[in-house]
């Protein structure tokens, strides 16, 4: 890569809102794309004219090539400078999603989401290490809040922007939506944004990345396909997980015995840093849990249109855009873990709430607590990305970026691939057990109140019959679920307590001047 143009000369605290804005429209949009997809996969199943399992190749390829890149990210950003990577992940992810909204046959369409999810897996971790870098130490906690707000609205948000873009025009449009944000964040970067110099003696530690490579790609793939081809009844899944085994082994090993591994395991040494990994992880699978839950139930079981349930489920980007916006100063009021730990109890008890959903609630009480849930999550998120980065050395900050970006990915994953999972059995256990009660000799439905409605004598009445039992299976089928989604909440709350608090002298040197993109000294 050659070295580009210097940025113009504006005031340093102009640089620092655009290049912020930037940063995180690429991020939004990179998030969207997670999710957003989701939605639109029954209409491009129908246009493409593909069955179930071809369609979803079209998220799976996606995932699969954002997790293999975004362990590198890191080297490549200190390799060949972080302006320049980034430059070349929002054009290409701008361009793949363009060719994405353009495409007229399925596999095309994979090829694409291929590239995208490749130039897609930078976009987190390089925003929020220049984000973290663009304010001094004592205004972290609001370019937490900023960063936070694009890691976790993205997501919420996707399913309902995704309904609404397929129900009004085309499925095309929930990857065309892009080009506006691609085009203006990487305008931006180019004109505003400041870089450090290239580290051209670094070594690429190829054996490391493939052995990585293997074991993130083999093991998403079977979480993402193991629902639809029986877990470990298929041979694929088998092999799946042992090329995962292997290439983790041989990935470790390597790096344990290597001079100069493919990452840098010294950000673990950082206790702050490695408490928030494993948050990260435990937050990953509460957050994409409950949303993989709360689209199916809002459509499937309370029969929500899909305008509907893109609407309440909107309402808890509200309730994380009212954190993200207070919990900054809250921090000045409140010490950092008590309200991670508040955070948790909130969720935990919202959740809880979840459980108690029927077919019956209303959408309202969706609204609501869907609203106080996406509070708490944004509160544990900001306080926890505070504490993670305040004591890790500036010069790994882009490895820690992501390696937190790939533990909450991986998390995520094993998290829906077990709720899903999860669902489907406890559904059917469920229905089993209700079933057995549908016989001539249960004398509630002798009652005249049921009598009246439904005549089992009939084939339209043992119609009506079953499907009621297949609804109120899946009433407890989900409410299952969501329980235990509540007990992972509660079991994150000691995890809280092993993230240490600084003390005043680390504090103090944390405080100096450092070198950054933008020194403190001039904002």
């Amino acid at each position: 890569m050659t070295a580009l143009a210097a940025p113009l000369a504006v005031s340093p605290r102009v640089r620092r809102i655009i290049v912020t804005a930037c940063a995180m429209a690429a991020m939004i949009m990179q998030s969207l794309d997670t999710t957003i997809a989701n939605v639109a996969l029954p209409y491009m199943q129908g246009s493409l004219s593909a069955s179930l399992d071809q369609v979803n190749w079209v998220m799976t390829s996606y995932i699969v090539a954002a997790a293999i890149m975004t362990a590198p990210v890191g080297w490549l950003a200190h390799r060949f400078g972080r302006k320049q990577l980034f430059l070349v992940c929002v054009g290409g992810f701008t361009l793949a999603s363009v060719l994405c909204g353009a495409s007229q046959n399925l596999y095309p369409l994979i090829v694409f989401r291929v590239f995208q999810g490749l130039c897609g897996a930078a976009l987190v971790p390089l925003s929020q290490s220049l984000v973290i870098d663009l304010y001094p130490i004592q205004e972290r906690p609001r370019a937490q809040s900023i960063f936070g707000m694009g890691v976790m609205l993205g997501p919420i948000l996707g399913p309902s922007l995704g309904a609404v873009l397929t129900d009004s025009y085309s499925w095309h449009w929930v990857f065309l939506v892009n080009l506006p944000f691609g085009l203006l964040a990487l305008a931006g970067l180019i004109l505003f944004m400041e870089d450090a110099p290239p580290e051209k003696s670094l070594r690429f530690d190829w054996f490391g990345f493939i052995a990585l490579g293997l074991a993130i790609g083999a093991l998403q793939l079977a979480l993402d396909r193991g629902e639809q081809v029986g877990w470990l009844d298929s041979q694929e899944i088998v092999i799946e997980f042992i090329l995962a085994g292997v290439g983790f082994y041989y990935f470790l090993a390597h790096s344990w015995t290597s001079s100069d591994p493919f990452i840098r395991f010294e950000i673990l040494q950082d206790k702050n840093f490695l408490a928030g990994c494993l948050f990260q992880a435990l937050m990953g699978v509460l957050l994409f849990g409950t949303m993989s839950l709360a689209s199916p139930f809002l459509q499937q079981v309370a029969g929500f249109p899909i305008l509907t349930a893109g609407l309440v489920l909107a309402t808890r980007g509200c309730g994380t855009f009212i954190a993200m916006m207070s919990v900054r100063r809250i921090m000045m009021l409140i010490e950092v873990r008590t309200l991670m730990v508040g955070g948790l109890l909130l969720s935990t008890l919202t959740i809880w709430e979840t459980t108690l959903f029927t077919n019956e609630t209303s959408p309202w009480t969706f609204a609501f607590v869907g609203t106080v849930q996406g509070f708490a999550f944004g509160t544990v998120f900001v306080s926890l990305n505070t504490l993670a980065f305040l004591t890790l050395p500036d010069r790994v900050r882009t490895y820690g970026s992501a390696f937190l970006t790939l533990v909450r990915n991986m998390a995520s994953s094993i998290g829906i691939s077990i709720v899903v999972s999860q669902l489907s059995e406890n559904t059917r256990r469920s229905y089993s057990q209700l079933a057995e009660h549908i016989n001539p000799f249960n004398d509630a439905l002798k009652m005249p109140d049921v009598t009246g409605v439904i005549d089992l004598g009939t084939d339209t009445g043992r119609a009506l019959t079953d499907s009621i039992v297949r609804l109120q299976a899946q009433v407890i089928g989900f409410s299952d679920d969501f329980r235990m989604i509540m007990m992972l909440s509660l079991i994150a709350i000691p995890v809280a307590l092993l993230i240490v608090r600084p003390t005043k002298a680390t504090m103090a040197a944390r405080m100096r001047p450092q070198e950054s993109l933008v020194p403190h000294e001039e904002m």
